[in-house]
């Protein structure tokens, strides 16, 4: 009777080693997702989806300039040479709608994305000449801010001290990512 009690008192744990297995545990995966940080994650996401939107709007009015010869926001007639045409202004800005709507009206951008790009809109900047366009947003994420790219101000000119200013949050000295 004995060698079978001790077989069985042998071949299990304690409830003592479970709670003390399941608290180190508890402890491993409240320090993992402090270290993921959720809303972190969240920016990271969102910033993703702007930067792509960032390129493509660069890209169709490019597309846009080879088709028709100028700007969607120059005139018919023509721009006149290295005149800013755009100065920082938010796509959300109605002209900016009106220059965005010709790029669409030649199939450079999908009819919907006005629609489908409302909530980013107010987030992303153009400057345009007769010949060159900038397109910024300011990246909310912290793995976003501290991107190589992100050294701008909102009108695509580098900034003096970039790798120091750029890393702060203060909005005096927000540092844009942008594609020109």
């Amino acid at each position: 009777m004995k060698a079978i009690q001790k077989r069985f008192t042998l071949k299990g744990f304690t409830l003592v080693e479970l709670l003390i297995v399941i608290a180190l545990l508890g402890a491993l995966a409240i320090g993992l997702i402090g270290a993921l940080d959720p809303f972190e994650q969240l920016k990271k996401g969102t910033d993703t989806g702007t930067r792509n939107s960032v390129s493509e709007i660069h890209s169709a009015v490019i597309r846009y300039y080879a088709l028709k010869g100028l700007m969607p926001w120059c005139p018919t007639t023509g721009c006149e040479l290295n005149k800013v045409y755009v100065a920082s202004a938010p796509l959300s800005d109605p002209a900016m709608l009106t220059y965005l709507g010709n790029v669409i009206a030649t199939g450079e951008l999908k009819s919907n994305f006005t629609t489908v790009q409302s909530g980013e809109l107010g987030k992303i900047f153009v400057t345009g000449t007769d010949a060159q366009v900038v397109v910024c947003y300011k990246p909310g994420s912290k793995s976003f801010r501290s991107d190589k790219n992100t050294k701008f101000d909102v009108a695509g000119v580098e900034k003096v001290n970039y790798a120091t200013v750029c890393k702060t949050d203060s909005d005096a000295n927000a540092c844009f990512w942008c594609v020109q």
